[in-house]
């Protein structure tokens, strides 16, 4: 499978990109380049191997949330341009 230049124009404008006609050419090669792996990849006899949902035989390894204080609520407000007793300031952004 390949693609042309005006594909890649395509995409360029979908993409809101701007190519000059150098890069639409290494372009067109990458693209082209990638279409040929995908078109390797198909020739591969796939119908004994189920398909992955992980990369990994783990289920759910997180670790647990654990609350800690890193730096006081004083500290915090330490550096606020303003503050007012206990709380920052902002500008009001809904009426």
């Amino acid at each position: 499978m390949s693609t042309d230049i005006q594909t890649i124009r395509n995409l360029a404008h979908l993409a809101r990109l701007e190519f000059n006609e150098e890069k639409e050419q290494e372009m067109l090669e990458d693209l082209n380049s990638i279409l040929n792996m995908v078109d390797k990849l198909r020739e591969l006899d796939t119908t004994q191997v189920e398909p992955l949902i992980h990369m990994s035989e783990e289920v759910n390894v997180m670790r647990d949330d654990v609350t800690q204080n890193t730096i006081s609520h004083e500290e915090a407000l330490r550096n606020a341009p303003k503050k007012d007793s206990d709380y920052f300031r902002v500008p009001k952004v809904l009426e």
